[in-house]
This record gives structure tokens, C-alpha cells and sequence, in this order.
């Protein structure tokens, strides 16, 4: 029997690649909206009625509007906002963050995307920190650069007409709506300085955070990050490349981290890179779903 799915908020970006890896599988079956109806809350709480899994890729309102419309409902929630990242009673989709992450998933009845800044920030730092080669409260800044897809429509058509810039830094008043996530899942006890980017290209991301070496070697880091993701299907640890480009795993649901640095200068620096709309968005939402029925973890991704 197929698993009925709705995608609440299809019509986005985020939206439109999961139906797309969803839509041709048949232990699938999508419920789906009038689009006239689309915002309309009979509509939408029948095909919460109706569906298994309900995925949600809306603003923040509006998918906290999903979870209360649904009350009284059998139907089980991936949110892909930031409505409920650091919420209790969410399980984080985030299934190669720690032992027995995927059980959590699978069992869960809300699970809560990851955001894609905070997937390669998290990435990096949690099993570092879990290791004990970081400490909670020596991650002083990340930095990241990200394409405009995740910004949404508005961004989109932003940065496609005339005149465009090439690149900007925002939310330099570090308000960024993923630092949450990042210091809870990391485990961080001090806040991080943040410097999100947005260049001139649609998909495709690089986070890094420095870190001074003190009694640490590179191999340390690189070990422990490679001990961490050896037995994971989508997050690998490679080597240091002279230039990292962000566009390398577009289209799909990969995350690449490397160590760069010098011993003998005493500085590292740790990379993450993924697409923003796969592992960063549309890809780990449909790798969660995955667990969640039981399927391979890798079907449709």
C-alpha cells in the first residue's frame, strides 16, 4: 500500500523538488490541493485528513497554522520551516547527527529539517565537539555563502533581473533564524559570530568555521570527522582541495567536508559543502521520509 504524502506549500522551491523526487515512486501517493484552495484551511485540514506524512514547506506562521489545523489528526509532520527546529517534542531530521538519530526519526511523529546553513554547520561541529576537540564555547564565528534559491521567490526574482549584485553579506545584526539550531544540535555554549552570504548562482553552498589548532593537528580533526560519517550514505569526508566551489554536489542529497589548513601556522579551517535545496532542504526532507516508512534511505534521492 502507498504511503499518502501531502506537500503543504508545493507550489515553493523547496516544494517543487520534493514533489519531483516523490512523484515518479510507487510507494507513493501524493495528496494534493486545488490550487485555488491552496490557502484555504478546510482544504488544507482535509488533505491533512487524508495523508500520512504531511511535509510542510511554508513561512514559519503558517506552518505552525498546519500542526494546529491538524489536531485530532493521524497524520504525521516533516517540517521543512524553522517553525519547530529547536522545539520540544520535534524529533531534528538531521539522521547522521549522533547514535541512534535514525530511530528517532523513524519513530517520530514531528520531525524538523535541519536549515541549510545550519546541515554543513552542524555537520562540522557536533561531532567535534562530541569528540571532545572543540570545546562548546570555542567556535567563534562561521562563515557561509550560499545560492539565492534559498532565499524564496522574492529573492529569486531579486537576483535574476537586471542589475543583480553579484554577491551580499546580510544579517550581520546576527538575528540569523538558523544560529539556534546550530548552537543547540552543536552543542555550542557560546554564541557564534555568523556571516551568511548570497552569490550569483541559483543552488549550491560552502560553510566554514576557523579554528586556531593550539595542541590540536589537522589529522586530529579529519580523523574524528571521517570516524563519525564512515558507515553514512550521503556525507563523506574528503580530501583538502585548492578551491572550493559550491556548485560541485548541486542536484544532489551529498554533503562533502574537509580540514584545510597548516600545522606549522597553527589555523584550520573546516568546510562543508552541499546543495542547499538537496541536503540543505528538499533532499533531507525526503531522506527523513524515508525513515519514517521505512524505506531505504536513499529511495528517490
Amino acid at each position: 500500500m502507498a504511503h499518502k504524502v501531502f506537500i503543504d506549500g508545493e507550489a515553493g522551491t523547496t516544494g517543487l523538488q520534493i514533489r519531483e523526487r516523490l512523484a515518479p515512486r510507487t510507494d507513493i501517493e501524493l495528496v494534493q490541493v486545488d490550487p485555488a484552495r491552496r490557502k484555504d484551511a478546510g482544504a488544507r485540514r482535509e488533505a491533512l485528513a487524508a495523508a500520512d506524512i504531511a511535509i510542510l514547506c511554508l513561512p514559519d506562521a503558517a506552518a505552525k497554522e498546519a500542526v494546529a489545523l491538524a489536531e485530532g489528526l493521524d497524520v504525521r509532520f516533516i517540517d521543512a520551516s524553522t517553525a519547530h527546529r529547536v522545539a520540544d517534542g520535534w524529533a531534528f531530521g538531521f539522521p547522521e547527527l549522533a547514535p541512534g538519530a535514525r530511530e528517532a526519526i523513524a519513530g517520530a511523529a514531528r520531525v524538523s529539517n535541519p536549515g541549510c546553513y545550519s546541515t554543513g554547520a552542524i555537520a562540522l561541529a557536533a561531532p567535534l565537539v562530541a569528540a571532545g576537540l572543540v570545546a562548546p564555547d570555542e567556535i567563534a564565528s562561521i562563515n557561509a555563502v550560499s545560492g539565492y534559491t534559498g532565499g524564496g521567490k522574492e529573492l529569486i526574482a531579486e537576483m535574476e533581473a537586471e542589475g543583480a549584485p553579484d554577491h551580499f553579506v546580510y544579517a550581520l545584526a546576527q538575528g540569523h533564524k538558523h544560529l539556534p539550531e546550530i548552537i543547540k544540535h552543536s552543542k555550542l555554549t557560546r554564541r557564534p559570530v555568523f556571516a551568511p552570504s548570497v552569490g550569483q548562482f541559483a543552488q549550491g553552498m560552502v560553510v566554514q568555521i576557523p579554528l586556531q589548532l593550539e595542541a590540536r593537528k589537522l589529522a586530529d580533526l579529519r580523523d574524528a570527522l571521517a570516524r563519525h560519517y564512515e558507515e553514512s550514505r550521503f556525507v563523506k569526508v574528503i580530501d583538502p582541495v585548492a578551491r572550493v566551489v559550491p556548485t560541485v554536489l548541486n542536484d544532489t542529497n551529498e554533503m562533502h567536508l574537509s580540514v584545510h589548513g597548516s600545522d606549522e601556522n597553527g589555523c584550520a579551517m573546516l568546510v562543508a559543502v552541499l546543495d542547499n535545496l538537496g541536503k540543505g532542504a528538499s533532499g533531507a526532507a525526503v531522506q527523513n521520509l524515508n525513515l519514517m516508512i521505512g524505506a531505504d534511505e536513499a529511495a528517490g534521492l
